[in-house]
């Protein structure tokens, strides 16, 4: 998100550093399903033709269940009257932030440095100081504004003393990733898989190229050590359990992590304000995690850069914190501990519950269409737009 806010606010003629912990663009193998609204968003600025060099389009994914197969699958052409992007795109977050990269660099407002890691914050009424360990030694910068786009643990909401409130699933996830192709059994490129014993997800992504690389994920037990959930016994285990095959599967890439849902208690404390997974976390089904920080991004970059350049008073600040913390609570968090919920359930007759309202929902158009604004997050835009 860092990366976006620095283009969109150089785009505006604002000055704008970035301040990078890493000493290269991270390689992240979990994120990389974008939705219309982000691709309309970023469309202007050239990085969505780019990632269609290289993208897959998902105009379809489905909702199945481990012993009934399919229960709906949604078409979001369907929607194609309201965006000029009616389907969702998989891409690798790592193969994303080059193409944003290369382009603050088309701006001379705009500068990013690696291998500064940002140790302390502080501020006073007229600017922030920031404290970096930088390969020189420790540094420290001033500015009027800082935006805090430094992930879950974000070091600038800690030293900005805003809390972080929700909850840790005590499952974790694990991903794998293989080249064998699912579609020939009837996937779509995004799949949900909904079981009581061990739901599972299913993503295809571009990886290197064609054929692509399908990435599925699976619940893991608290209790299970994470050296036997990553061993090629267990990850083969699993794979099997969602596909039987005679023969074992190519792994490429495999990985664990834990999965929380968290909204920081306010996303503004001064000078500072906080955007993506510094400002709210939440389970990746639906999709809504990366996307969601996108839509931070370009809300508040609007805004501040009206107040950079003196065409608006700080307190329009205080609409972006109304309008996107508003639409994490009440959507982001809901919806996908909800989606979760449903993948995860172990009552039958809530099971049963859940897949027939689906169903009434998939046979009608007007549910239908109100079903994919909701997961397209249309809704949330438009919700967002509607608090002043």
């Amino acid at each position: 998100m860092g990366l976006l806010t620095a283009l969109a606010l150089a785009k505006q003629d604002v000055s704008v550093l970035v301040l990078e912990a890493e000493p290269a663009l991270a390689v992240d193998l979990r994120a990389g399903t974008f939705h219309p609204p982000s691709l309309e968003m970023m469309a202007p600025y050239g990085i969505t033709d780019e990632m269609h060099k290289t993208a897959i389009k998902v105009p379809r994914w489905q909702i199945r269940d481990r012993r009934q197969g399919v229960i709906v699958e949604w078409d979001v052409t369907e929607i194609g009257d309201l965006t000029p992007y009616p389907y969702r795109l998989h891409l690798e977050q790592h193969r994303l932030t080059p193409i944003i990269l290369a382009k603050p660099k088309e701006h001379p407002h705009a500068e990013v440095r690696f291998s500064h890691k940002v140790s302390d914050v502080s501020q006073d009424s007229d600017a922030v100081t920031v404290a970096a360990e930088t390969p020189g030694g420790p540094e420290q910068f001033e500015a009027e504004w800082l935006v805090g786009a430094d992930g879950g643990r974000s070091t600038v909401r800690k030293c900005s003393d805003v809390g972080f409130d929700g909850f840790t699933w005590d499952e974790r996830f694990v991903v794998a990733s293989t080249p064998y192709d699912y579609a020939p059994h009837g996937y779509t490129l995004n799949a949900y898989l909904a079981d009581p014993a061990e739901w599972a997800a299913i993503f295809k992504m571009p990886d290197e190229g064609p054929p692509g690389i399908w990435r599925v994920i699976f619940p893991v037990p608290p209790e299970e050590e994470e050296a036997a959930t990553l061993s090629e016994e267990m990850v083969e285990r699993r794979m099997q359990s969602f596909l039987p095959r005679n023969e074992r599967y190519p792994i490429k890439y495999k990985s664990i992590y834990k999965v929380h849902q968290r909204v920081a208690k306010d996303f503004r404390a001064g000078r500072i304000l906080l955007a993506g997974d510094a400002a709210h976390l939440n389970n990746p089904m639906g999709a809504f995690g990366l996307n969601g920080g996108i839509h931070d991004s370009f809300n508040l970059t609007e805004k501040l850069g009206k107040v950079c350049r003196g065409e608006a008073d700080e307190s329009l600040l205080e609409v972006y914190v109304r309008q996107r913390r508003t639409v994490n609570l009440e959507y982001v968090q809901e919806h996908s501990i909800r989606n979760l919920k449903r993948l995860n359930e172990k009552s039958e007759e809530k099971r049963r519950q859940n897949f027939d309202e689906l169903r009434r929902q998939a046979a009608n158009r007007e549910s239908r269409r109100e079903f994919l604004l909701v997961s397209s997050m249309i809704a949330s835009i438009r919700r967002a737009n509607a608090i002043t």
